[in-house]
């Protein structure tokens, strides 16, 4: 399955995510990458700790980062969340950042694992959670 449906997520660039150069220190737009993720979970009512008392997690498993244009502290930026496959146990995420004026600054590919936890063995994503991811897409 694939989706071009987009989760947009505001971010404001702190003096704490820039470098000693000013701009923003390259695995902080990682960060942003995964609250965006996170806040679309949430848009669709699926809480995270919700499922870790289940004993389910998302781990990432594989991230592809473009960095096109650095950000600057004050910035305000959007991040963007497109599932492009939802597999039986996995999810591909397009994610992109972009400026205010739509300019974009790191084009991402991000997949990521449903795992049981203790163990972090690959799990098939639950079908209730199957079920809301598809249906959002």
């Amino acid at each position: 399955m694939t989706s071009d449906t987009s989760f947009d997520w505001p971010v404001r660039i702190y003096y704490e995510d820039t470098d000693a150069g000013g701009i923003v220190y390259n695995a902080n737009y990682l960060k942003f990458m995964e609250r965006a993720r996170t806040e679309w979970l949430r848009s669709l009512g699926v809480e995270q700790d919700t499922l870790l008392e289940q004993g389910v997690a998302f781990v990432v498993r594989r991230v592809e980062l473009d960095f096109q244009r650095p950000a600057r502290f004050n910035d305000a930026l959007t991040v963007t969340v497109t599932v492009k496959k939802l597999k039986r146990a996995s999810i591909v995420f397009e994610q992109e950042i972009l400026d205010d004026a739509g300019l974009s600054l790191v084009r991402g590919m991000v997949q990521i694992a449903c795992v049981k936890i203790p163990h972090m063995k690959p799990f098939a994503i639950p079908e209730p959670l199957m079920g809301v991811l598809s249906g959002a897409r």
